[in-house]
């Protein structure tokens, strides 16, 4: 009937937006792509995809309820595919910015076994940063 391709999107929930829109904007390196502020909407480019931010106080953001914060966040994680993948200079990189960041490993994801480290945005989101496969997936199907 269909076939999943990729991540088209995510979106995340703000308190502050500002701080969110600067995380990802300098910290990350996205661009806002659309802006609907009468919906309290920002659309990050993010790559191939994309990260909606929306206000908990805006039109879309008042629909999901009680705001994100440390015992109600409404994402477990999300990965994000970058290259380069240096840890060292990574890492170095988030803690100049105030950001902790977790030791680098290597985990599972879309393109097979790859380094990866974990961040957190300002509303406490964890963003994997995923480097290369080491070991490409391997795709199955059962027919």
């Amino acid at each position: 009937m269909f076939q999943l391709l990729h991540l088209d999107h995510i979106v995340l929930r703000c308190i502050s937006l500002p701080a969110m829109l600067d995380f990802y904007r300098q910290v990350l390196g996205c661009t806002l792509e659309r802006s609907v502020p009468e919906l309290g909407l920002y659309q990050l480019r993010a790559g191939k995809q994309l990260i909606d931010l929306i206000s908990v106080d805006g039109k879309l953001g008042q629909e999901g309820g009680a705001a994100p914060g440390v015992e109600g966040h409404n994402l477990a994680h999300f990965c994000l595919r970058i290259a380069p993948y240096d840890a060292a200079a990574l890492t170095a990189f988030f803690i100049e910015q105030g950001i902790q960041v977790s030791a680098s490993a290597v985990r599972y994801g879309a393109d097979g076994f790859g380094s990866s480290l974990y961040i957190q945005d300002p509303m406490g989101n964890t963003v994997e940063l995923k480097g290369p496969p080491d070991m490409p997936a391997v795709h199955t199907q059962n027919h």
